[in-house]
């Protein structure tokens, strides 16, 4: 049976790299550094190619022991997924894929990565530790947590001290990631995990302890059809997401094949490729100027960083039932209905079709169309070239061209997606909020890997126990600049993109004078804009965290009994 959920990887056939080339006056043929090679081996596969499985797990530790957990780490490390190992099974998967026709579960692979909190790297290394810069990876989200417009009430269940996981007093040193194709097998891996967690590692007849405790596990899991690919409001998620420059390896494939004819640099319509330095310490990142040119080399102070990334945990509850009360009485309040209302919050429709290019009705077949479904920008038009080359996107809906919406009569400047990454917008006014250009708004990409928990939303099941929403999980080399900026200047800023604008209606939050209120604003057909207020938070903070993912050859230095910095000496 064919799956109707648009695909999100890179797609097959794409097996080589296309690598640049010029010419100078004399005629030697010269290659561009555009495209540098990555360490696929090294860097953790859940980083840049996405586990993209149905069902995982999330097992929060505690170090007790910093000397056997490093003995017992080393028995882990050979079986951490490594980018090269998550591509190459991509790469057969779309092969089966495209020849059959349809998703068959003919393969199937389960998958393991780790990330450590400032606090867990001290246990292992606290020399080398101490050298990490960015202020929020040393504080921790829970520290922090105000600063993101989280509830201050005390008796509040989003009340940082009040989470399930991450709260003062209650942080994890790290979290393993474990995904699997199959509900079977990721339990069977996590019983395995936990097995040698809490009775150690049987090596040649030898036990090794773990010298760590679980204190928490998360389960999360795709929702079941008709949801599938949706996160529980009802809408498409992880539809916009950044592509990347550079190859697996040497001479190796494009991470995110080049695949717009309308515009080279992108992959897939509406998909920029960002320098990997973005998301994996190492290599070079954005210039804000000028989103084409190489940026400086990305750096973070521990010597064993390179190749490793920094992860944000939110585990988000949703109240489902409140937020489609929500959108029926606004939405018939202002005569659009509950699912043009709700388009024009999140700014697509539930299926995943964006506002831009269905500004009326629904257009489920565009949904499922990732050479549409991303192809729109907010200030300038789109115009679609047909493909010149094998592999690049043809643009199936003519008929449905976004056009410019400098105003936010389409898509609202708070509407959620357009507050999360603008694009290509600018303020309409001399205010300091504005965005200065695209080049800038890139450089506070996320790579984002969440997945659903909790089962689906049920209106006839009262009362409801309303414990499902998104375990959101993203990956960067600036928690400060990247997720922290746009919760704090995007997000959350009633005066982006311009004063007044209002509060991303879906994860907007606020502490003003001591209110969770809100207000969001939408332009109606006949160009009166209106301001409707939101006395509600429809997704809550009930958990979280800041990690660093460091590469394999780090976690094998990590997990020496004496540490690198120790040692050399």
């Amino acid at each position: 049976m064919a799956c109707n959920v648009p695909v999100r990887e890179a797609p097959f056939p794409f097996l080589r790299a296309e690598i640049s080339h010029t010419i100078d006056k004399r005629g030697t043929r010269l290659r561009e550094d555009e495209e540098p090679p990555l360490n696929v081996d090294q860097i953790q596969g859940n980083i840049l190619a996405g586990f993209n499985k149905d069902s995982q797990v999330l097992l929060f530790l505690k170090i007790d022991d910093p000397r056997q957990f490093k003995r017992w780490l080393q028995t882990v490390v050979p079986f951490i997924a490594t980018t090269e190992e998550v591509l190459q099974f991509n790469r057969l998967f779309k092969a089966i894929r495209s020849r059959r026709g349809v998703e068959a579960r003919t393969v199937m692979a389960t998958w393991l990565n780790i990330a450590f909190s400032f606090e867990g790297l001290k246990k292992l290394d606290p020399q080398q530790t101490e050298l990490f810069t960015d202020e929020a990876f040393r504080q921790g989200l829970a520290k922090r947590s105000l600063l993101l417009n989280d509830p201050h009430d005390k008796k509040d269940e989003g009340f940082q001290k009040n989470w399930v996981i991450g709260g003062e007093g209650n942080e994890p040193d790290l979290v393993f990631i474990v995904a699997s194709d199959s509900p079977h097998d990721l339990a069977l891996a996590v019983v395995n995990l936990e097995s040698s967690i809490n009775a150690g590692a049987n090596v040649n007849g030898a036990l090794i302890r773990s010298g760590a405790s679980v204190i928490f596990e998360q389960s999360g899991a795709t929702l079941p059809d008709p949801l599938r690919g949706h996160e529980h409001f009802g809408f498409l998620d992880g539809v916009s997401q950044p592509g990347i420059k550079g190859t697996a390896g040497k001479g190796g494939e494009l991470i995110t094949p080049k695949q717009n004819p309308t515009d080279p640099t992108q992959g897939k319509p509406g998909r920029d490729r960002l320098w990997p330095g973005e998301f994996v310490f190492g290599y070079p990142g954005q210039d804000s100027k000028n989103a084409e040119k190489k940026g400086v080399h990305v750096r973070e102070g521990p010597s064993w960083s390179h190749n490793g990334s920094f992860l944000v945990f939110r585990r988000l509850r949703q109240d489902v039932g409140a937020f489609h009360a929500f959108l029926k009485q606004q939405g018939d309040g202002l005569s659009l209905g509950p699912e043009l209302f709700g388009a024009k919050c999140v700014g697509r429709w539930a299926s995943g079709a964006p506002i831009e290019r269905a500004p009326d009705t629904d257009n489920p077949a565009m949904s499922r169309d990732d050479c549409a479904n991303n192809a729109f920008g907010f200030q300038q038009p789109t115009n679609p070239k047909p493909p010149t080359k094998p592999g690049q996107c043809k643009d199936n809906f003519p008929g449905s061209l976004a056009k410019a919406d400098l105003v936010g009569a389409i898509c609202p400047f708070a509407g959620h997606i357009r507050k999360a990454y603008p694009r290509d917008d600018v303020s309409s006014s001399n205010s300091k909020q504005h965005v200065p250009n695209e080049a800038n708004t890139e450089t506070h990409r996320l790579l984002r890997r969440g997945v659903p928990f909790g089962t689906p939303f049920d209106p006839t099941v009262i009362p409801d126990d309303g414990n499902r929403g998104l375990l959101f999980l993203a990956y960067q080399t600036s928690i400060v600049d990247q997720f922290e900026f746009v919760i704090r200047n995007f997000v959350n800023n009633p005066d982006f993109k311009d004063p007044g604008s209002g509060h991303d209606p879906i994860l907007g939050q606020s502490n003003e004078n001591h209110r969770r209120d809100r207000f969001f604003k939408v332009r109606l057909k006949n160009g009166v804009e209106q301001s409707i207020r939101l006395e509600k938070d429809f997704v809550i903070p009930t958990g979280g965290g800041y990690y660093f993912a460091p590469s394999i050859d780090a976690l094998r230095q990590l997990s020496e009994v004496i540490p690198p910095s120790r040692k050399a000496k």
